[in-house]
């Protein structure tokens, strides 16, 4: 079971990385020096998060950037932070790496992604789903929906959830559309999705203000049925511009369409 044992004021050169516990974000050095500076003025305010394996074997599980800016000021101040704060936690491997990752996704900054590899990775160490929302303090439809999409996801649609240019939602209905695809034509299905991605969106052929504008400006009666006016409505909002509709409302509502 998982448990912070301690904190403690342990030996810098005490703590040591783990083969199997590693930052899962490429080091920032502008990162690191701003905490190197930080650390350097004001001192280590959040502890580093150590696992310690057996007594006195403390390895790194959380604080990747300050445990490399405390090493960048030793090198250059010999003898600055020989002794340094940690939180001490302890637990099985598996909950350790699950530690891990859940310190390297809960940051302000984190997206969706962040979590994958630790929701994907404590489901293969066999928790369950209720356990894992727990763990990462999220609801089991999201842990779940998780499980379902990010695994089989395309790399393209990740890379486009990772910089935020598509939501959550929409990644997920891209994956249901690769899988309702026909065998064989799961690419080609994606393809032409990502490519209306980047269409430019096509202008809307009558909008709300200038319909109600044109209509109180109207002289006389419009003699309209039912569908006349749902082709109207589905119009302005934008849902539909197939001919059909389009000539409908041009018919049943004269110099309305035109500019």
């Amino acid at each position: 079971m998982l448990t912070t044992k301690r904190f403690d004021y342990v030996a810098f050169d005490l703590v040591h990385l783990h083969p199997s516990v590693a930052n899962h974000r490429p080091l920032n050095e502008a990162k690191v020096a701003h905490y190197a500076d930080d650390i350097l003025h004001n001192g280590l305010l959040e502890p580093l998060v150590v696992w310690e394996r057996n007594p006195g074997e403390y390895y790194l599980v959380g604080g990747f950037h300050r445990y490399n800016a405390i090493r960048r000021i030793r090198s250059e101040r010999p003898g600055y932070f020989d002794q340094i704060d940690v939180r001490v936690v302890h637990g099985e491997l598996d909950e350790i790496q699950a530690l891990n990752l859940k310190l390297n996704a809960d940051r302000l900054d984190a997206r969706i992604t962040d979590y994958f590899d630790a929701v994907i990775f404590m489901s293969n160490a066999n928790w369950d789903h209720a356990r894992i929302a727990r763990f990462l303090d999220k609801r089991s439809a999201w842990i779940e929906d998780i499980l379902r999409y990010a695994p089989g996801m395309d790399s393209r649609v990740r890379r486009l959830l990772e910089k935020g240019e598509i939501s959550w939602s929409k990644a997920k209905a891209l994956c249901k559309a690769v899988s309702a695809a026909p065998p064989g034509e799961e690419r080609a299905t994606l393809d032409i999705a990502l490519a209306a991605l980047h269409a430019p969106a096509a202008a809307k052929p009558l909008t709300f203000r200038r319909a109600a504008k044109k209509l109180k400006q109207a002289k006389g009666a419009f003699t309209v049925t039912g569908e006349d006016i749902a082709a109207l409505l589905e119009v302005v909002r934008g849902r539909s511009t197939d001919a059909g509709a389009l000539e409908r409302v041009r018919t049943a509502f004269p110099g309305l369409l035109e500019k």
